[in-house]
């Protein structure tokens, strides 16, 4: 019987932050196997906007963003379940573009360097032993040097791996549920608005092809309370913002069904749990309400590159890579995190989004520095 080819890296999932790392890491000269459950192109719950402080890092891993005549989003709208309305230009600024082309694009950059990459394959186990890791997967099994996980807010393997944030009591930050609709609107394509309602809050901005993302987050109970009905919860608690009623009666769905997701969680995370590196999501998140998730993912993968690749050069232990990652990763995101999950807390309530968005429209000055709180440099 053959033994299992050995890789330099193995990654486990191939969203942005991924991707990313396997394109860097074939780069860099070191082997690198990806493993991807689903098959490209596919969409996922996502955003779909990302900070511009993206863009050169992406246009460097062989993106041409320039070409492809994305929309340039440049101003804020913000409202209330009750009404109130606060627009903001954006610091910054973003695009828009779709998960569906993005992750393909990079699929297939990553796969013209070089990486190897197995689709519609679940890792189902990973042991790490010998200085080692051993991956069993639906395509069989496979050695690694180094393992990272970019396996997305929450996978089979957080359970299996015991995570904390899996096993915290449910609250308003680890119980939430996703839903993405593309949509053809009348909508300005330079703004990315969010509109909150009872217990979450929608956000849409346009992305390629004349198409918006609308996608929303919700807690859990609001869904139950609808006989699990994703219609039924739309009509009785989303339109309750005459802004949302307005864009879902009329719009044209350009899905027949939309895309979800469960069991989000913005609670704490750790970076390295039993030696796997964590990048992107399944290291920690950061709340849709301030738009910039895409942008730490991918720059989640540019922090942890040098680390692993000193270390399969022998140039530092593994106890050292870890450690250095987890001090740089926490040194770069956790200020945002942070300011995230308060401005999270003031979202949801009727009253308390009201008085929010009436603050942020009296300081203005307040509204950008939260938004600057939660956004990097371009890197």
């Amino acid at each position: 019987m053959n033994e299992p080819v050995k890789y330099d890296v193995s990654i486990i999932g191939g969203g942005l932050a991924g991707l990313a790392l396997s394109i860097q890491v074939k780069e860099h000269g070191h082997s690198v196997i990806l493993f991807e459950k689903e098959q490209y192109p596919f969409h996922k719950v996502c955003g779909e906007y990302i900070s511009l402080e993206s863009w050169n890092f992406l246009e460097g891993l062989g993106l041409p963003l320039r070409d492809m005549h994305l929309p340039l989003i440049k101003k804020l709208v913000v409202s209330s379940p009750g009404g109130k309305y606060l627009q903001q230009n954006l610091p910054l600024g973003g695009f828009g573009i779709s998960r569906y082309t993005l992750d393909n694009q990079l699929k297939e950059i990553a796969a013209q360097r070089g990486v190897i990459i197995h689709q519609n394959c679940k890792v189902e186990e990973v042991c790490f032993a010998g200085d080692q890791f051993t991956l069993q997967t639906s395509a069989g099994g496979f050695l690694s040097k180094v393992c990272c996980g970019s396996f997305g807010k929450r996978s089979n393997l957080d359970l299996k791996l015991k995570r904390n944030f899996i096993t915290q009591k449910t609250s308003k930050l680890n119980n939430l549920i996703g839903v993405k609709y593309h949509i053809k609107t009348n909508f300005p394509a330079d703004t990315i608005a969010l509109h909150n309602f009872k217990d979450g809050y929608c956000g849409i901005s346009k992305i390629e092809d004349d198409q918006f993302c609308l996608c929303y987050l919700t807690n859990a109970a609001n869904l139950k309370n609808n006989n699990n009905s994703i219609q039924a919860m739309e009509r009785s608690v989303l339109y309750k913002n005459k802004y949302l009623r307005d864009i879902f009666e009329n719009s044209e769905m350009m899905y027949r069904s939309p895309v979800t997701i469960s069991q989000i969680s913005f609670s704490k995370k750790t970076q390295v749990e039993n030696h796997i590196l964590m990048l992107g999501d399944a290291a920690g998140m950061i709340t849709p309400l301030c738009g910039n998730g895409m942008s730490m993912a991918l720059h989640s993968s540019k922090i942890l590159l040098p680390f692993i690749s000193s270390f399969i050069l022998q140039k530092i232990t593994r106890t050292e890579m870890e450690n250095a990652y987890t001090i740089a990763w926490k040194k770069m995101f956790s200020k945002r995190l942070i300011t995230g999950r308060c401005i999270q807390k003031m979202f949801g309530k009727e009253w308390l989004t009201n008085r929010f968005i009436a603050m942020m429209k009296q300081f203005p000055a307040l509204t950008k520095l939260l938004i600057k709180q939660t956004h990097g440099k371009s890197f």
